[in-house]
């Protein structure tokens, strides 16, 4: 029988891997090495540094995370002590694509922008960023792309320098934190590259914090240069209070936070564990919860952007999860990380827009196009 240790907030994880053995839930941020004297796998999210600190002269011989990026795993060490591997890449790249579009048509709103007027620059173009892309081109947004591993992979004509991408009315970064090399993304986005970027853009950042250059992003917005969405930031959970109040929207790493995204998480390592013992999967998740109120009434006589912003806010509020975050600028200094956290694990229950039907007498087609496109059901009365 396996002993397994997992990160608490991974859903359904007692019910998954209690099909292996003795499945134990603890704290991602309080795992130790001393709570692995006994385990032999271990399911963590990002916020648990996995490393030969926390594992040597200890019998795990399995690491799973249940996340799509790998910077807090130290997968050469892993490597060389011959203990499996997985991550769970791309289960929440529909989640995070949501919120980049909420985020995008709330800042077409708030501009008075028409989509069809507005580019957009996606750097990092793998699961998550893809989406974005298919989605923004549906929304009539010019888009362009900026991967270099797959443009030298692929040699098309379909990518674009980080030049060219200082030009969109607005930028998303999707890409991995890497420390060296060179395709290195740390500080990715310095004083340098930010004072490349078209006076009043907005750059939205649901990759990792370490992507940009804090300090140069602050004296940007100081400057009222751009406009900046983070999801993500340097040194979780204690995120920089300054920087928070300068941005746009601010929101504690949930972008992929989707009941969708975390269950496909726990799906995807329950079936990588399954592959390294060779054995048959017998576990999946049931039919998930239905959101509250999964139906939304279409109002008229208002803009198609105006329209878009209304409906993609019932089904998930970027601007709520924004507010909430930045209530941790009226928190004492020593409390703010944790109140980083408490968002994080206490996160609202939040399904994607395919769970969502909206509901109207008559619909603009051009709306109906859109709305299909991301995904929402449409029933016409």
């Amino acid at each position: 029988m396996l002993r397994l240790l997992i990160d608490e907030n991974i859903p359904l994880a007692k019910e998954a891997f209690s099909d292996f053995g003795d499945a134990q839930l603890a704290r991602g941020r309080a795992i130790t090495h001393s709570m692995l004297r006994n385990i032999d796998a271990l399911i963590v999210r990002s916020v648990t540094p996995v490393n030969a600190a926390l594992l040597d002269n200890t019998p795990v011989r399995f690491v799973g995370t249940a996340t799509i990026g790998t910077d807090h795993i130290d997968v050469e060490y892993l490597r060389d002590k011959n203990i499996g591997f997985a991550d769970a890449a791309g289960c929440n790249a529909n989640s995070v694509a949501e919120y980049v579009i909420a985020a995008i048509v709330h800042y077409a709103c708030e501009k008075t922008r028409r989509l069809s007027d507005l580019s957009l620059g996606v750097v990092g173009v793998g699961h998550a960023g893809s989406l974005v892309v298919k989605f923004a081109q549906a929304l009539g947004l010019r888009v362009s792309q900026n991967d270099p591993p797959r443009q030298r992979a692929e040699k098309t004509d379909d990518f674009v320098s980080l030049d060219e991408i200082m030009q969109a009315d607005i930028i998303s970064l999707h890409t991995p934190l890497t420390m060296s090399g060179s395709d290195s993304t740390f500080h990715l986005f310095d004083a340098t590259h930010l004072a490349q970027i078209n006076p009043g853009a907005l750059l939205v950042n649901t990759a990792r914090g370490g992507v940009i250059d804090p300090a140069a992003l602050k004296d940007c917005l100081s400057r009222q240069r751009l406009t900046a969405y983070l999801d993500v930031w340097e040194n979780e959970p204690e995120i920089d209070e300054d920087l928070l109040n300068q941005v746009g929207l601010g929101t504690p790493h949930i972008a992929g936070y989707s009941y969708d995204g975390k269950v496909n998480g726990t799906r995807l390592i329950y079936q990588a564990l399954c592959k390294f013992l060779e054995c048959k999967p017998r576990w999946q998740p049931a039919g998930l919860p239905q959101p509250a109120q999964p139906l939304i009434q279409v109002q008229p006589q208002i803009t198609l952007e105006q329209s878009l912003d209304l409906i993609i806010r019932a089904a998930y509020d970027v601007i709520a999860d924004s507010d909430r975050l930045k209530l941790a600028a009226t928190y004492l200094r020593q409390e703010r990380g944790k109140h980083f956290d408490v968002l994080r694990a206490n996160y609202p229950f939040r399904r994607e827009f395919s769970s969502y039907k909206v509901v109207a007498k008559k619909l603009n087609e051009e709306l109906t196009q859109k709305m299909q496109a991301l995904g929402f059901q449409i029933h016409l009365d």
